[in-house]
């Protein structure tokens, strides 16, 4: 089993390339440079119609995917890994994917947009993004309480998934270790797993993952 993967170095990249890691799957990287708009060409609009990394193509059966809940969900179906079989916590990790999807991913990229990279061109946007990056990550938070993962049950996808958004804490001028001890507790338990440094790492970056 091999894959194609097509992304870059954000955390939605960064999200499917810890998951190939993780589920030890062969693939070949190719890199889609966002910051050139590498992600208009006609090559890539044939496999990622949306123009947005990262996407995969299974060489196993031609199988093309954008969208990271949509590639994560398949790989774990494909590989029989981080996504249970039946019951509950089947169903909470699907749960808890989709609000990474919704919520956890979209309005903390647009706290990147607001507070990281475009400082005081808008006072509303900034007050509103980043009072709804501290709303998110309480509910990660109080989530994280009673859990030791995302699920309930066991280190998945939807770990997986907020992992990488939640290493963007200081862009979304958050105090994970002062206001969300337990999310900062599980965010050093998997920045500890080898698979996340790997995964991290695609590309090869200079960029270390942060610390909480």
């Amino acid at each position: 089993m091999s894959i194609e993967l097509y992304s870059w170095g954000t955390p939605n990249g960064r999200k499917v390339s810890i998951c190939l890691e993780e589920m030890e799957l062969e693939y070949n990287f190719h890199p889609i440079n966002i910051s050139k708009d590498e992600q208009f060409q006609p090559d890539f609009l044939k496999i990622a119609p949306n123009n947005r990394i990262p996407a995969i193509v299974d060489n196993d059966n031609g199988m093309t995917l954008m969208e990271t809940g949509a590639i994560m969900h398949y790989l774990a179906e494909k590989t029989g890994k981080f996504l249970p079989a039946s019951g509950e916590a089947r169903w909470k990790t699907i749960e808890w994917l989709m609000w990474q999807m919704g919520g956890f991913g979209p309005m903390l990229g647009q706290a990147h947009h607001f507070l990281k990279f475009n400082k005081g061109k808008s006072e509303y946007a900034e007050e509103r993004y980043a009072t709804e990056c501290k709303r998110l990550y309480g509910v990660l938070d109080r989530r994280l309480a009673d859990n030791e993962w995302i699920n309930g049950s066991d280190y998945s996808i939807a770990d997986m998934a907020a992992w990488p958004w939640a290493a963007r804490h200081e862009w979304h001028e958050v105090d994970v270790a002062g206001e969300f001890t337990n999310v900062a507790r599980w965010f050093r338990t998997i920045a500890a797993r080898p698979a996340i440094a790997r995964g991290w790492n695609v590309p090869e970056t200079d960029q270390q993952i942060p610390q909480i």
